[in-house]
């Protein structure tokens, strides 16, 4: 077992308890009211009391105990150096569908790395598999209330998990979503399934559903997701792609479920991701229909959110900002994955209708790098954005999605920079959020803030 060695703090913040205390960075936190901290979680819970005796290594090797008071639920204003205060706990399984397995090699150390642990669930939104969890994880859980935990399920079967997750022990986990939502715990899911071919699919997703239906009112939302296959699954799992009849299949399915299910619960619970919609060549559903867009950083319901967003931004900006849009003069370029590509030329065409001095160049960026099956945007490579757009029209601004950027720099996934393709292409780069507020104010020029919304 690993040996006990405290948590190294990064930074105190000005004006706080732990500043007043001199507390510094590089000094080491050992217990609080004598505990030892596994994780943040520990650390979060102990410091609520309004009485502390905080354990502090300087870095001289003096130990100083410190005797705190302070109001309830007052922060101390430590910041650790690993945000966890433990390590990831990487994944131990091997699912015939893990996207990782299909990215090709020479790239960055921190892009293969798999995690599958609860707390980054609770933290940061990850889906977990719930094997790498024990029983007394399952009591943490508990005991420090965090919600909500989302669980990638792909099956209900337990014989069909064990195949799909590669790990003889998938199936006997699915028993811990007993523990997190029998009566009283309060504790909130959100689910996932990734839907291969020939595998989950069919009969086996009827099944999923009906049986995931027990959790409710706990498990809020099940999203389903189709399998992203690259172009690097050399010696993997045969998975085939689905087509535009199997789509038509999923939504025609996931909308009779959400009719039966909205009737007794009063949510629709089970959702189609975007793709499938954009497969089938089927319109969007209602935005009620997202129950507050729960399942929105899985995919779901991000076109119906952008597209009420722009008219939204769209109608204001037509009635408060006429004479600015009778003045503009100006031609840009947005470049976007092929997935939405149709849905952003639509709504870049609606603006040139009311705007004679606006040109807008929307360029479909086919995904050469993973290949041409991986159509979301957030996947694309700053090398296939360059190779695409050398020597294309692209104006006095290119517009890139936000979600090309990897947790906020500006690097892509390649690591090509932004100043990369300024330099490439000749031309400045912006980034629009993803959302339609934005894409209305990068159309006409004109700031988010200024946008007036009812």
């Amino acid at each position: 077992m690993k040996k006990y060695e405290g948590h190294k703090i990064g930074s105190v913040l000005e004006g706080s308890i732990a500043e007043e205390l001199n507390i510094e960075p590089g000094d080491i936190l050992l217990k609080i009211n004598d505990q030892e901290l596994t994780d943040i979680f520990d650390f979060q819970y102990l410091v609520q009391d309004d009485h502390l005796d905080v354990l502090i290594r300087k870095a001289d090797g003096e130990e100083w105990l410190l005797d705190i008071d302070k109001d309830f639920d007052e922060d101390l204003g430590i910041e650790f150096e690993n945000g966890l205060m433990d390590d990831y706990r990487s994944c131990s399984n091997k699912c015939i569908f893990c996207f990782i397995d299909q990215m090709p090699k020479g790239m960055r150390e921190t892009l293969y790395f798999k995690d599958d642990d609860s707390r980054l669930s609770f933290l940061q939104g990850n889906y977990v598999t719930l094997t790498n969890m024990s029983d007394a994880d399952i009591d943490r859980i508990l005991k420090y209330h965090l919600s909500p935990i989302n669980v990638s399920f792909q099956t209900t079967n337990p014989e069909l998990r064990c195949k799909m997750l590669g790990n003889r022990f998938a199936g006997e986990a699915l028993k811990k979503v007993d523990r997190l939502c029998a009566p009283d715990t309060g504790i909130e899911l959100n689910g996932q399934i990734v839907l291969c071919k020939g595998v989950n699919d069919k009969e086996e997703l009827t099944r999923s559903i009906r049986d995931l239906t027990k959790y409710i009112p706990n498990l809020q939302s099940v999203s389903v997701v189709p399998v992203g296959l690259s172009k690097y699954r050399e010696g993997l799992y045969h998975l085939e792609p689905f087509d535009h009849d199997d789509a038509v299949e999923v939504i025609d399915e996931i909308e009779r479920w959400q009719k039966e299910i909205y009737a007794e619960h009063g949510i629709h619970f089970i959702h189609a991701s975007d793709e499938w919609y954009f497969l089938a060549g089927r319109d969007f559903p209602e935005e009620e229909r997202y129950d507050g867009y729960i399942q929105l950083e899985n995919g779901v319901g991000m076109m119906r959110l952008l597209i009420t967003e722009y008219q939204e931004a769209f109608d204001s900006v037509l009635n408060t900002h006429k004479d600015h849009i009778e003045g503009l003069n100006r031609t840009i370029s947005i470049a976007t994955g092929r997935l939405v590509y149709p849905c952003i030329k639509e709504l870049a065409d609606k603006a040139c209708e009311v705007c004679a001095g606006l040109k807008v160049n929307v360029y479909e960026i086919i995904n050469e790098f993973f290949g041409e099956r991986i159509t979301v945007s957030g996947l694309l490579t700053g090398q296939d954005i360059i190779k695409q757009l050398k020597g294309k029209e692209l104006g006095e601004m290119l517009y890139l999605p936000e979600n090309l950027l990897r947790s906020g720099e500006d690097y892509l996934l390649d690591d090509v920079r932004i100043c990369d393709i300024e330099k490439e292409l000749g031309v400045k780069v912006g980034i629009s959020k993803c959302n339609g507020h934005d894409l209305v104010a990068n159309l006409f020029d004109i700031p988010s803030d200024e946008i007036e919304l009812y």
